[in-house]
């Protein structure tokens, strides 16, 4: 077999600019966050088989930033997750998406939801994710001005579940808040394990912020992690927001709820600030 180059391998090698087309048409409340005073934009990170772009945002002068690792939802690391960078990078943060399906395929190009899950997302290892990530932080230690020892994770739907799995893999983070990801599923080859799967042995304090009225992720199954996460010790919540759809961050979405939405990022914040990521 021919062997691959790094560009061959990796089949997106850059991000998408804008907002990813199965999101399409964009809400009029979404939220523009300007990158004054920071540092912000595409960086390539070295991996096991290449490199994957991810965005980095950071403040324009200083240095040692508290690290964060921000997980995109199927979407990609579109405008949304962008944005989410630079907000904390204003709070004087490094914050870094890198693009977890770069070789799985584009979904910015990809207008279906179903299409995006069949041809991409279901086909991403969490191994995979998991050395990517650890491969991140790495890179914001060395080749940027990131202190992992003050690093944090944050992830949406997808993500959300992948912060979960991480804070376990990774017992140098600490402090992860998941924004509404799937807690309970079936094993796999590529995705074997569930947050309710790590929950009773995970070390690391994550904060949970869930949907009331989430069509996707039962309510059930929130109450079956809070009873596995009491089993250990750490020290790791779920909040529950009422009458809440999924997704209620996205203010580029009709999802989004601006009450909700602030509430849950001050109690993420203080999240960060109590275990130490600030």
């Amino acid at each position: 077999m021919k062997d691959l180059t790094r560009r061959e391998f990796i089949i997106v090698s850059s991000l998408a600019a804008g907002f990813a087309l199965a999101v399409r048409p964009i809400s009029a409340q979404v939220i523009n966050t300007d990158s004054k005073g920071l540092i912000a934009g595409e960086v390539k990170i070295p991996v096991a088989d290449g490199e994957i772009p991810a965005y980095r945002a950071m403040p324009a002068t200083g240095e040692n930033f508290p690290t964060v690792l921000v997980i995109q939802e199927i979407f990609g690391v579109h405008e949304h997750i962008q944005d989410i960078c630079r907000r904390l990078a204003k709070l004087g943060y490094l914050a870094i998406a890198p693009e977890m399906f770069a070789r799985q395929g584009d979904v910015s190009q990809m207008s279906d939801i179903q299409e995006i899950i069949s041809k991409v997302v279901s086909k991403v290892p969490d191994s995979q994710v998991m050395s990517d990530l650890d491969a991140t932080v790495k890179w914001a230690a060395k080749s940027s001005k990131g202190n992992t020892k003050e690093l944090g994770i944050t992830g949406f739907c997808w993500g959300g579940r992948i912060t979960w799995l991480y804070a376990a893999h990774n017992p140098n983070v600490k402090a992860g808040i998941a924004w509404y990801g799937r807690l309970v599923g079936e094993s796999t080859a590529l995705t074997p394990k569930y947050p309710i799967d790590i929950a009773a042995n995970l070390k690391v304090p994550v904060l949970g912020l869930y949907a009331g009225k989430d069509d996707y992720i039962p309510n059930d199954t929130v109450e079956q992690m809070r009873k596995a996460l009491k089993a250990g010790n750490s020290g790791s919540e779920i909040i529950l927001y009422p009458d809440t759809p999924h997704g209620f961050l996205a203010d580029y979405r009709p999802t989004y709820r601006k009450e909700q939405a602030e509430d849950a990022w001050n109690k993420m914040l203080a999240w960060f600030q109590k275990y130490g990521v600030a």
